[in-house]
């Protein structure tokens, strides 16, 4: 079965999904793009040597014009909710970009939304779908490590040199802890298998920023069982920079494990340093499809099999609350409790 794709947000980010994604999955054809700004159909039709005819403005039009069996969201947050609600009503499975939502009450009433229309509401996770992420993840349920005591990530990117009138990036809605640190906190959830259950949380422009809004933040996460994880971030770092997911260093009770991963043509790595000196590269699984594209093939396959997918709304609402209960914290300057 090919699963027919409407995708909705054909900016910069969203033609990516489309000619690097969506286009070269086999299991999946695009029949419609959506975008509320003409240019950038324009610029998708180009790129994906579509008709006039499979291009809309409006996602209502498309969905009357085309058949199709879901909608990908990969438009900027203000169209998620609007598009999202538009597809479930319609009976579409929906995969979304993430952050899902703005807020914790929009997002609970797409996850219920989908319940009601028995539909797959799934977000695109993607660094979930790395070898070390899968790697570390099992050996800490396994706990052959024994339990964890404390956990601390570093990221750390340079992204400070472009000219500041024509770089988007610097003047959108907290660029760190909205547009990346969410990454890193689905991490957490994901891999130490533990929920968060209050944040204190920093975040500043160093003065060589040319972000609008803070590019460096600090937190001290508290989880369900007591542990904490240490997070530093920064998109102005000049210090050694880091694989996106970020570095990594798990402490258990009998040594620690050292991650990094989604690094730019670098394999991702795993070691693990016991307390008694000896060191271990741990072999990591073989995955033909990472990133994106695994998240896509994980949504296809929950489409076909009924069964929620890991990376759901449902299970994003603890990934959500997180990002904004530390947003909130940052601007408050107070420890906040981590709330659905």
């Amino acid at each position: 079965m090919v699963l027919k794709i409407v995708q909705v947000g054909l900016g910069g980010w969203g033609r990516s999904w489309a000619t690097s994604v969506v286009r070269p999955q086999q299991a999946v054809e695009l029949v419609a793009c959506v975008d509320v700004v003409p240019t950038m159909l324009e610029l998708a039709q180009n790129a994906l040597s579509l008709t006039p005819a499979h291009c809309f403005t409006n996602l209502h039009e498309a969905l009357a014009a085309v058949e199709c069996d879901a909608v990908l969201i990969t438009a900027s947050l203000e169209g998620h909710i609007p598009a999202a609600v538009t597809a479930l009503q319609a009976g579409k499975h929906v995969l979304l970009e993430k952050p899902f939502a703005p807020t914790i009450a929009e997002a609970q009433r797409l996850v219920d939304l989908a319940d009601k229309q028995q539909r797959i509401l799934m977000i695109s996770q993607n660094y979930r779908f790395h070898p070390a992420v899968q790697r570390v993840r099992e050996l800490l349920r396994e706990q052959s490590l024994g339990p964890v005591g404390a956990t601390r990530l570093v990221f750390r990117k340079l992204r400070n040199d472009a000219p500041r009138e024509s770089n988007r990036h610097y003047h959108i809605w907290e660029p760190l802890l909205a547009d990346m640190s969410i990454h890193h906190f689905d991490l957490m959830r994901y891999v130490l298998g533990q929920e968060a259950t209050h944040i204190f949380c920093q975040s500043w422009n160093p003065v060589w920023s040319n972000f609008d809004e803070p590019a460096s933040a600090a937190a001290l996460i508290t989880l369900a069982d007591g542990t904490t994880v240490n997070y530093q971030g920064s998109w102005v770092s000049t210090g050694p920079q880091t694989s996106w997911a970020g570095r990594w260093q798990i402490e258990c009770e009998k040594g620690e494990i050292r991650w990094e991963s989604r690094g730019h043509d670098v394999p991702d790595t795993a070691t693990i340093y016991t307390k008694d000196g000896t060191r271990e590269e741990l072999s990591l699984p073989k995955m033909p499809l990472i990133d994106r594209q695994g998240s896509l093939a994980a949504f296809i396959q929950a489409v076909q099999s009924g069964k929620e997918p890991g990376s759901s709304g449902r299970d994003n609402l603890g990934t959500l609350a997180l990002m904004l209960a530390a947003i909130e914290s940052s601007h408050r300057q107070i420890v906040l409790p981590v709330e659905r």
